[in-house]
């Protein structure tokens, strides 16, 4: 049981070290230095039975080497204190043994006693290593892994020249306000992994000169504003494992002159931004292992000392916004790395970070690192991107091996792009996961020309999860963030089929705004990358301004709604869209009733689902010779929605070709047609990818809608078409086929694809601006291929 104690003990205290906590004591060197000093001496005394007594290197706790003269008793199975030990001792090691009381009078004679180490025994009070006897030389007390529970008043007032104390490890779960008191020369205490559910500011009343603090590990799930303020003398403060859900604005006051901070593995879900700007003097940041989603613009802004800053190890961080690193100008080595589901981050993340020479990457979710990013830190030197679902496209150009690596300096007022050689680390293993023909290519061996020239929109998968529950009266946000070239536009289409659009009007300044309940078409949508508000648009759908009021849409594309109800459970559906094509990604959403367990709530959801049947009807809104528009009304949001149509030729049997259509599309302008030509076309209504559990009976029973029409006369082939009454049945026949090898002649090809459904051949569709589809014959949808400009087919969608 000691021995598992200790790994963790190892473990929590290497973690520590490994962040940076304490590096900005020269205590962090002292193995670098020991490693170049001599080995231990033999110390000719009378040592203690089974003790080993020798001269061995020592550094004091402000760092000053000495050749101290050691008795070590470790390991013993001892009781009391073993004799005689040397009166010129400056260190004594029991550690690892069975002593639970300590006769403190044997050591009052030990002038040179300087450290003394009783880690790892049953010692249940501080009263039987510190009763009576002053230990006036004494600067390092061990008291790690024993069984105290109770720090008493004045429980270290024998010891008044101590520098060192460790309680670490203990169960300590109360401590009196002047614990502490007398030990005005302390400059580190250790109190971490205790009992304690509180901080108490009386505690450091006594502590003036105190410069390391470690409370990580004591169950606080908050922090006493000005806490800490007693702490003039303080550099650096670990709060690491607390459960700590929050800071509070003035939790760190009067901390003007500390210098490192571990948040490291707590249940913050946002940067304390507002707490840290209150540490002006900070230098290195550790807030790994937290609940944090997004790093949100001015998240860390003008923290002027800032050095290091590490974001690692977070299982829910999406997204890095606009600004989220702004004007850190000391800052010079940035992780962020082993984050499942970080997939997003800005292209004007870091700004004006002049000095960062080392970015850490690796491990993500990230489909790629906008160039602009490169172009806005002109001193890097070295770049991690390893272990990310690479696609290497027209937005990783920079990283080719054809590229040099550019920044921008500023000279004359002017942006000036200059080329430098920025180091990949790890670069075998930075590969390409996207397209399919450069997949497992190391990226720095792909060449401009082998990447596409334009990016269409992508939603990463680990952006969205598959299901959210959320207690009924609750908040809801969902993240959703695409990168491509044109930069995206994102909108939303809620479980009705309502589509929450970007605002009209960029005047607003505020970062969010109620929805805007207003009938819109498609047209009429602001094409803006950047929002304030929300924008509804639907067809035909009476929904009230009152069930709108709860929704809220955020720049980059975070949905909010807040007081959610059972009403507002469903599919949600985010739709990335530029001008080359679309992406969507879906997320279904349960509400649980207060006082319920979380069955019910995924018996809710899948009730939801279940309750989804066909109910949209196709109809025929309008003809023409070249046209036929459609619509359809639907009271769910249906995001794998299809669209099928075929030529009727007698004798003949025409290809089908297929669209998909996005979620909150409601009407379809169906373009190219043939005149005088009977058409069937299929409304395919599907399900989400996350609906597994419906059966198949149910699946089986989805039949398409379905109409037939039929195009007026062709006005510009009248003349040429008219017949002679006169004229024999052959004769018209002979026409119509000639009619047909010309419309082949003009590109129709009837051939299905290898692998496709016979006579289906499918097609893939762009979105070209608000109302404008692209069709490309033979050609399977999907958003990852450019359309090839000699077989587009025109066709305009009305949302």
């Amino acid at each position: 049981m000691e021995n598992g104690e200790t790994a963790e003990r190892d473990v929590v205290n290497a973690s520590v070290a490994s962040h940076c906590l304490l590096c900005v004591f020269s205590g962090v060197f002292v193995p670098i230095v020991l490693g170049s000093l001599p080995p231990a001496l033999p110390w000719h005394v009378s040592c203690p039975m089974r003790c080993v007594c020798q001269i061995k290197p020592w550094f004091s706790p402000d760092s000053v080497y000495h050749e101290a003269p050691t008795v070590d008793c470790s390991d013993l199975l001892l009781t009391k204190l073993p004799l005689p030990i040397p009166p010129n001792t400056h260190t004594l090691r029991l550690q690892r043994n069975l002593m639970s009381v300590l006769d403190t009078a044997l050591l009052h004679g030990l002038h040179n006693l300087t450290d003394l180490d009783l880690s790892q025994n049953r010692f249940s009070s501080v009263r039987t290593i510190t009763q009576s006897y002053t230990l006036s030389s004494l600067l390092s007390l061990h008291l790690e892994e024993n069984h105290l529970s109770h720090l008493p008043e004045a429980s270290f007032s024998s010891l008044p020249a101590l520098q060192e104390l460790f309680l670490s490890h203990n169960n300590i779960h109360s401590i009196a306000p002047g614990a502490f008191g007398g030990l005005d020369s302390l400059l580190r205490l250790h109190i971490n992994n205790n009992r304690l559910n509180t901080v108490d500011p009386r505690w450091f009343r006594s502590l003036p000169r105190l410069e390391v603090l470690m409370l990580g590990g004591n169950p606080v799930e908050s922090l006493p504003e000005r806490g800490f303020v007693a702490l003039k003398s303080l550099r650096s403060l670990v709060l690491g494992g607390m459960g700590l859900r929050g800071v509070a604005e003035k939790a760190l006051e009067g901390l003007e002159g500390l210098e490192s901070l571990s948040f490291y593995d707590n249940l913050l879900s946002k940067v304390p931004s507002q707490a840290l700007r209150r540490v002006p003097g900070l230098k290195f940041l550790d807030l790994n292992k937290n609940h944090i989603k997004l790093v949100d613009t001015g998240d860390f802004q003008n923290m002027a000392h800032l050095k290091e800053l590490g974001l690692n190890n977070m299982e829910e961080l999406v997204s890095i916004e606009k600004s989220g690193l702004e004007n850190l100008p000391e800052l010079t080595k940035l992780e962020i790395t082993n984050n499942p589901r970080l997939s997003y981050i800005h292209p004007q993340a870091f700004v004006q970070l002049s000095r960062l020479e080392s970015l850490m990457l690796n491990s993500n979710s990230l489909s790629t690192l906008h160039q602009n990013i490169m172009l806005s830190l002109p001193s890097l030197q070295e770049v991690s991107l390893h272990s990310n679902p690479l696609r290497c496209d027209c937005l990783f150009h920079w990283a080719a091996k054809d590229k040099s690596h550019p920044y921008i300096d500023k000279v004359m007022g002017k942006d000036v792009q200059t080329a430098r050689l920025v180091r990949f680390i790890q670069p075998q293993a930075t590969l390409c996961s996207e397209p399919p023909e450069l997949r497992a290519r190391r990226v720095r061996e792909v060449s401009t020309g082998e990447m596409s020239a334009s990016c269409l929109p992508s939603i990463p998968v680990s952006s969205l999860p598959s299901y959210v529950g959320v207690q009924e009266g609750g908040k809801l946000v969902l993240h959703c963030r695409a990168l491509a070239d044109p930069q995206p536009e994102l909108y939303w289409v809620t479980p009705s089929g309502l589509k929450l659009g970007p605002s009209q009007s960029q005047s607003s300044k505020s970062s969010s705004a109620p929805a805007l309940c207003k009938n819109v078409t498609t047209s009429e949508a602001s094409r803006h990358t950047s929002f304030s508000s929300v924008h509804v648009q639907h067809a035909k759908n009476h929904t009230s301004c009152h069930s709108l009021k709860n929704y809220q849409l955020l720049p980059e594309g975070t949905l909010e709604i807040s007081k959610i109800t059972p009403r507002d459970a469903g599919l949600y559906t985010c739709v990335a869209e530029n001008v080359l094509g679309a992406d969507t990604r879906s997320v279904t959403v349960g509400v649980h009733s207060r006082g319920k367990y979380r069955k019910k709530g995924v018996a809710t959801k899948q009730k939801k689902f279940q309750a989804i049947r066909i109910d949209a009807r196709l109809e025929l809104q309008e003809v023409g010779e070249h046209y036929a528009i459609l619509s359809w009304q639907s009271r769910h949001n249906l995001p794998s929605t299809r669209l099928s149509w075929q030529a009727l030729y007698p004798n003949t049997h025409a290809p089908t070709y297929t669209t998909h259509i996005l979620a909150g599309t409601q009407s379809f302008n169906l373009t190219h047609l043939q005149g005088e030509t009977f058409y069937r076309v299929c409304l395919h209504l599907g399900i989400s990818q996350g609906a597994k559990h419906i059966n198949r009976r149910s699946r089986d029973s989805r039949k398409p809608q379905c109409i037939s029409f039929r195009t007026k006369d062709d006005q510009e082939f009248q003349p040429t078409l008219q017949l002679n009454p006169q004229m024999t049945s052959t004769a018209v026949t002979l026409l119509l086929l000639a009619l047909i090898l010309l419309l082949a002649a003009q590109g129709w090809d009837t051939e299905p694809r290898e692998g496709e459904v016979k006579h289906h051949n499918t097609l893939q569709y762009d979105i070209k601006g608000p109302q404008t589809v692209i069709i490309n014959q033979k050609t399977k949808i999907n958003y990852n291929n450019q359309p090839n400009q000699s077989e587009k087919l025109v066709l305009h969608q009305i949302c």
